[in-house]
């Protein structure tokens, strides 16, 4: 199949070939008919992309703030490098989708196999969304118009908060795409409704739509008009539309309102208010979040958990069945705001349009026999009938996996195959050689693009398959960095033979279990940490390891791998008494909301991130921890999280102690990570694995690395090397599981008190 990306670094926009995404479970996957350019948006984004470096950090200030902190902790080429390779990694591009439900994943109510159906999906042939990001599209309307269902969704969110009243008049700035369907549903709440812009033509669709309207040529005063519309009083409502870098829509708005009217900005402006236009009528203003209620919220629209209805009348997916049920209706009308309609195959042309067309409103993909854009409703239906058909498919079929795909995918939907030179036709037909590391990778994340594939590919090892549930990214990570496949089924890469090592970096949650499957498949496994999340996993683990115990298995403790902790450990072995160390670190806050303060998902800071700090400790001191000491700070108002501010202290087994200040309610300004060792009248200093420090110990010079180095790279050549090579693991199976339990401990301790 195929998806629009924007690539982010050039500018440019392209059709990306990938593997169509997995369904998992909470999700629907869905055959793409119909999806809406939302112009305003969507140009923005073809507009920063186009723009230099310059311009780039001219838009986005919070992110240059980001960048000047990371200088200071990491350096400035570290920096710099992170910063490229974001830019790097392209987006997807759109959120109006409608189409034909394929496949129906686990624990989804309400939806089934052929129905069609919207959602916030891109511009691709086939999408996965979650449920609570979809609504069944009612059978009068037409796909086509049902597209438009998501962007007109974040007009109604608008409408909600500006809470009209019937007669009230209310003023909209900006006719673009998202104006004008805001107009519509004002005029829908009875409500007398001028809109204003620089455009005729659009002001000729407002006055369409029922609305009076303003062209603002040179001398126009929207101030003036806007009084004069509400007799001179104030109008009670402004709704802001635009989308512009200038203040003027925020100054105008409270300008031409009443006491106590109200202003909500639904699209982009400048935010310099000014306190007296606010303070003197008592204005109230409010930005508008998306499609409403549950946006952002994981817990909504990944997990599937919906608000209850008496208390949140209106989430996301309710609003679009609100819009959906308007077009039903006939009382929103999108007919008049289509553009152009495209086949999606020629949509990398109309972006090149986006940035010196202006007048262009809705633009309408079309996905096979919907490129076509019959008109007549009952061709429309009859295509619709047709498509249901095709993509029904019984239960039998569904449950062996055999489920027809629409005719216009790739004929190999699983698998994107990529052929260098250098491999067979049919990779998935090898067999490693003797000694050789064929690996496959599990997840294309962040992380994982930005370091782990980077240094796996320096190892030495072939790069054969890489599996992200999205297809998107791990196409992307196939062309960037020369897989051989791309797939969006991780089981594809334990199933083939032609694999033999295999590298997970997904969420923590599904660590474990793909650890398992990974060794019962034969594979030898690196897995980034944490290895497991609960004792009950970690045991599974081992009785897996029983089976296969000829398989290397590495968890990503990097760090002991840095050159610098590799020195110090070199200059602490010759020490004649116990050690004491001091390591903080400074973690920085994360959002409560965020998956890796989740329990059961990332499994919380200490478990999921502070093990990789008990196992440098472990390294540096070489002998087993027999116990651990945990406490975090104690219940305190505005307190969200308490367990990503906590000190551990382990003792072990010759008599060292160690200390792990780990705090997330530190300065940025402050070394990220910082080590101290004291032994028999000498300190060893390690901040940020850059400067290596020693006082009282002789001949030894401060070292201060070019660049932060925290074992990354080592750590995977010393892996590769080790499959290719056998041996015994680089740390052994009681480091491995007495790390995991140390982590355990003390988060149990920290709940229990």
């Amino acid at each position: 199949m195929h998806q629009i990306i924007q690539n982010l670094k050039t500018g440019a926009t392209e059709l990306l070939e990938t593997p169509p995404p997995r369904c998992g479970p909470g999700k629907l996957l869905i055959a793409t008919q119909h999806s809406l350019i939302s112009a305003g948006t969507e140009r923005m984004l073809v507009e920063f992309g186009q723009g230099n470096l310059l311009a780039k950090a001219r838009s986005q200030p919070d992110k240059v703030r980001q960048v000047l902190a990371k200088i200071q902790t990491d350096g400035l080429l570290p920096t710099l490098e992170t910063v490229f390779a974001r830019l790097d990694q392209p987006l997807p591009l759109g959120y109006c989708n409608a189409g034909v439900v394929l496949e129906v994943g686990a624990g989804v109510r309400g939806f089934r196999v052929g129905d069609r159906v919207v959602s916030n999906g891109s511009h691709a042939e086939v999408v996965a969304v979650p449920q609570n990001l979809c609504a069944r599209i009612p059978e009068p309307v037409a796909t086509e118009a049902a597209a438009f269902t998501v962007l007109a969704a974040v007009a109604l969110q608008g409408v909600r908060l500006v809470a009209p009243t019937l007669g009230e008049r209310v003023v909209v700035l900006g006719l673009g795409l998202l104006g004008l369907l805001t107009v519509q549903l004002l005029r829908a709440n009875g409500c007398h409704v001028l809109g204003m812009d620089f455009d005729a033509q659009k002001c000729a669709l407002a006055r369409q739509f029922g609305a009076e309207a303003l062209e603002l040529t040179r001398g126009a005063d929207p101030v003036a008009a806007g009084m004069a519309f509400a007799d001179g009083r104030g109008v009670d409502a402004v709704l802001i539309t635009a989308a512009t870098k200038s203040n003027a829509p925020i100054q105008q708005a409270a300008q031409m309102s009443r006491k106590r009217g109200r202003i909500v900005l639904v699209g982009v402006t400048g935010l310099e208010l000014s306190r007296a236009d606010f303070y003197e009528k008592e204005l109230t203003f409010q930005v508008s979040c998306s499609y409403g209620p549950g946006r952002y919220d994981e817990s909504y629209e990944q997990q599937g958990h919906d608000y209850p209805f008496g208390l949140v009348r209106w989430t996301e997916q309710r609003n679009f069945e609100a819009i959906l049920g308007l077009l039903a209706d006939g009382r929103l009308d999108v007919r008049p705001l289509i553009s152009r309609r495209v086949p999606f195959v020629e949509a990398p042309k109309v972006y090149k349009e986006l940035v010196s067309d202006r007048t262009l409103l809705g633009v309408v993909l079309g996905y096979g026999d919907g490129a076509e854009n019959r008109g007549t409703e009952e061709q429309r239906t009859e295509e619709q009938r047709a498509e249901e058909q095709r993509s029904r498919g019984t239960e039998e079929q569904r449950s062996r996996g055999t489920e027809e795909q629409p005719s216009s995918l790739s004929p190999h939907p699983s698998a994107l195959i990529f052929q260098p030179s250098s491999f067979s036709p049919h990779p998935s037909a090898l067999i490693p050689a003797q000694g050789s590391v064929v690996a496959g990778v599990i997840g294309a994340g962040n992380f994982a693009s930005l370091v782990l594939i980077p240094a796996l590919a320096k190892s030495g090892a072939t790069l054969h398959t890489v599996a992200t549930s999205s297809g998107r990214d791990a196409a992307l990570a196939a062309r960037k960095f020369g897989f051989v496949r791309a797939v969006a089924d991780y089981r594809e890469v334990l199933a083939d033979p032609a694999i033999n090592t295999v590298f997970i970096a997904t969420r923590h949650n599904s660590h474990a279990r793909m650890v398992i499957e990974a060794l019962i498949a034969g594979k030898h496994v690196f897995v980034e940490k944490p290895l497991a999340l609960t004792r009950e996993e970690l045991t599974a683990v081992a009785v897996a390891l029983h089976q296969v115990s000829d398989r290397q298995l590495l968890v990503g403790f990097n760090r002991r791998f840095a050159p610098l902790a590799v020195q110090m450990r070199q200059l602490l072995a010759t020490r004649s008494e116990p050690l004491t160390l001091v390591y903080t670190v400074n973690a920085g806050a994360i959002s409560a909301n965020h998956w890796t303060q989740d329990a059961l998902v990332g499994g919380g800071r200490i478990i999921g991130e502070g093990c990789h700090f008990v196992d440098l400790l472990r390294f540096l001191v070489g002998h087993p921890i027999r116990e651990v000491v945990a406490r975090s700070m104690g219940a305190a108002p505005g307190l969200a999280v308490r367990e990503d501010k906590m000190t551990l202290t382990l003792s072990f087994a010759d008599g060292s102690l160690g200390t792990i200040h780990y705090f997330a309610n530190g300065s940025k300004q402050f070394p990220k990570e910082r080590i101290e060792v004291f032994s028999g009248g000498r300190i060893l200093s390690l901040d940020n694995f850059q400067r290596l420090r020693g006082y009282g110990w002789p001949g030894l010079r401060g070292q201060h690395l070019w660049r932060q180095d925290k074992g990354h790279a080592a750590e995977l050549a010393a892996f590769v090397a080790r499959v290719r090579q056998g041996g015994t693991w680089l740390i052994p199976w009681e480091e491995l599981q007495e790390v995991s339990l140390v982590t355990f401990s003390a988060v149990e301790q920290s709940r229990e008190g």
